[in-house]
């Protein structure tokens, strides 16, 4: 184990950056960049709970299509926090500073019905899309062009998975309706 106890670089600060992008710009990106990361981490652990605790004739195909979702959401965090570093700053970690840095509120600890809980997870879905957008367009009002296309290559696949919960909370379109005469 290593005894090195040097801070090589602390939370919340931002260095020069190879990219050639002012450090007063990167910083303002790095804010925006650290709070999608934490509201996407809050998204993956809700959807993680529910893979977890999915039941019902549906089990299966939502406990794989949980899974898909919130490998999705790590992926683009991965994306996001490595986009930090090259910024030069740190990306936010730890389970406090992650909800304390998030906008999305994290349903909690119990388990609801799937349908409460799909609709949670849009809600979650809906909310990340919209502060993605606020991200994207302070990257390329900055300059920052990079970052923006990073976040609209992440934009897509949230949209894309949102959609896909609002099909599954969608009225079953095979049950039959009486007719009324």
């Amino acid at each position: 184990m290593s005894t090195q106890k040097t801070v090589r670089q602390q939370a919340d600060t931002v260095e020069e950056n190879p990219l050639r992008l002012e450090r007063e710009k990167a910083a303002q990106v790095v804010d925006a960049l650290n709070t999608e990361l934490a509201n996407t981490y809050v998204l993956y652990h809700q959807l993680k709970k529910h893979h977890w605790v999915v039941e019902g004739a549906e089990f299966r195909d939502l406990h794989i299509f949980f899974q898909e979702a919130y490998e999705h959401a790590e992926e683009g965090a991965d994306r996001i926090a490595e986009r930090v570093t090259a910024l030069g700053g740190v990306p936010v970690s730890g389970p406090t500073n992650l909800e304390r840095r998030a906008t999305v509120q994290f349903e909690g600890e119990d388990v609801y019905d799937l349908r409460t809980m799909m609709a949670n997870d849009l809600e979650i879905y809906g909310d990340i899309i919209e502060s993605l957008r606020d991200s994207i367009e302070l990257a390329t009002n900055l300059g920052d062009h990079a970052t923006a296309q990073i976040l609209r290559e992440i934009l897509v696949i949230v949209e894309d998975d949102g959609h896909h919960f609002e099909h599954y909370l969608e009225d079953e379109t095979l049950v039959l309706e009486e007719a009324t005469h």
